[in-house]
């Protein structure tokens, strides 16, 4: 029988073991943390026979070395074993080809790019799920792309009745993945049917090094997608152009003067335009006021979303139904809820400076923003501008709070406040909210979440219970007021 090893004990690294174990391969699991949680995984995978160890590194030494090895996305690329892995001639690959390699019959939507995957892959999903097809989201969103694919396998063999596991029911029709410039550099063959490049700005440069570097790699993909959909208002992309991306659909919510080639989608009269071809008429597709999110971003995510469908054969009635309906994606400016005139905003999937800057843009002003957490590398300038522009007070938290606390002295600003945890943020913002009669209270931290969080999506949940506690307190005291006020 033929081994695997599986490098990563998250969603994606148990999907890509148990896919490899149907597929007949002797599979071992391995994660360099241990933990309750990890240590309940265990056992639970050690009941389907995949074997996992935790609390070390895989070793490659001996001669009973794996054919294959499959990354976790959060795995480097170029870490000392998988170079050794890929010298030795092992087949080292990531759980994102591991998927495609399982449901390349199918027509894949591929989306990446620095800002705006997120959203406009839940919305790219919405439509075509609104269209009637099974196309589930999947990556960096909702399933790991291995689940859709032990799904699709598993509805092969089995009825849902006889499967009621089954997660994903139905056959599926399109895959709609949110792929990281890490899923990007570990899938060698990965080739979408579209491929969407929503944005590009310096990120994640610890692990890519330069940003030629990281532009390479997300250029891979959409070199192997069939149709190209390009965000026309991003300048890097935009200088790039026709000369990069000759056949690509380009968008821009400035209208048909501004778009790159002779056909694309824009924005004109508070309708999406369509334009085919050179030679075709601009056809209106759908009225950008259906959408309830806010901001030039989110209309830019509209524009990349609908031209997608479009290019798929979906009908203009599913798509306004899908926009109409669509309500958000959940820590990207999510309005948690509202006391006393003041919005709670969880941001928290601004993980650097210029999602940080698109959040802080979005929201009314004066605001109160929550920011830090573990800084990335970056040109900060446009994001401090802003804070100096809408920010009434800043609370810094995490470990970048002294470096922000400086750089915010350094342009004048000096109306923040070190308070290291979220704990303390939330009552603290509340209260300069009312002080500076502040509509918004917004957590948008320009920063990754690992040096508090296990991730982004832990950070914001949290920030949303503080903020629904501290509401749900403050009524309180407010009926225990109010009830101690009234006569007898």
């Amino acid at each position: 029988m033929s081994r695997a090893t599986v490098i990563g004990l998250g969603k994606s690294g148990v999907a890509a073991a148990r896919l490899l174990k149907r597929e007949g391969w002797e599979v071992e699991l391995s994660d360099s943390n241990t933990s309750e949680t990890l240590l309940q995984q265990q056992q639970e995978l050690a009941a389907e026979q995949i074997t996992v160890k935790l609390g070390q590194s895989l070793e490659l030494n001996g001669a009973n070395l794996p054919q294959l090895i499959v990354v976790s996305p959060g795995v480097p690329w170029d870490i000392p074993i998988l170079i050794k892995a890929r010298q030795l001639g092992i087949e080292t690959i990531g759980e994102m080809e591991l998927a495609w390699r399982n449901l390349r019959s199918l027509p894949w939507v591929g989306i990446t790019g620095t800002n705006g995957k997120t959203t406009t892959t839940a919305l790219i999903a919405a439509i075509f799920q609104a269209a009637g097809l099974n196309a589930p989201a999947c990556g960096n969103i909702g399933y790991a792309a291995s689940e859709v694919a032990l799904s699709d396998r598993e509805r092969d063999k089995v009825t849902l009745i006889q499967n009621p596991k089954s997660k994903i029911q139905n056959s599926i029709d399109w895959v709609i993945a949110e792929i990281s410039s890490y899923q990007v550099e570990s899938s060698s063959s990965l080739a979408p049917r579209i491929g969407i490049w929503t944005t590009f700005t310096p990120d994640h440069l610890s692990r890519h090094k330069t940003l030629e570097n990281y532009y390479n790699i997300k250029a891979k993909l959409l070199r192997q997608s069939e149709l190209q959909v390009f965000n026309g208002d991003d300048a890097y992309l935009r200088q790039q152009g026709l000369s990069a991306w000759p056949n690509a659909y380009w968008t821009s919510v400035r209208g048909k003067d501004f778009l790159i080639s002779e056909k694309g989608f824009y924005i004109e009269d508070d309708w999406v335009v369509e334009k085919l071809t050179a030679t075709s008429a601009p056809e209106p597709i759908v009225k950008v006021s259906t959408l309830r999110m806010v901001g030039e971003h989110n209309q830019q995510n509209l524009l990349m979303a609908v031209a997608t469908a479009r290019l798929a054969g979906i009908n203009r009635d599913a798509i306004a139904l899908a926009i109409r309906e669509f309500p958000g994606v959940a820590h990207r400016l999510e309005h948690i809820c509202t006391w006393e005139g003041i919005d709670f905003i969880n941001d928290s999937k601004a993980t650097n400076y210029d999602a940080a800057e698109v959040g802080l843009a979005s929201v009314n002003s004066p605001a109160i923003l929550i920011a830090g957490g573990e800084a990335k590398a970056g040109d900060d300038t446009g994001w401090l501008a802003q804070i100096q522009t809408k920010a009434a007070a800043v609370l810094l938290i995490g470990s970048a709070a002294p470096t922000f606390a400086q750089r915010l002295q350094e342009v004048g600003y000096y109306s923040y406040h070190i308070v290291e945890t979220m704990e303390r943020a939330v009552p603290r913002a509340a209260e300069l909210a009312k002080e500076y009669e502040a509509p918004v209270v917004l957590l948008s931290p320009a920063c990754a979440s690992f040096d508090q969080y296990p991730n982004f999506e832990v950070r914001g949940d949290r920030f949303r219970q503080l903020c629904l506690d501290w509401v749900k307190a403050e009524k309180l005291q407010y009926n225990s007021i109010l009830s101690s006020s009234l006569p007898n």
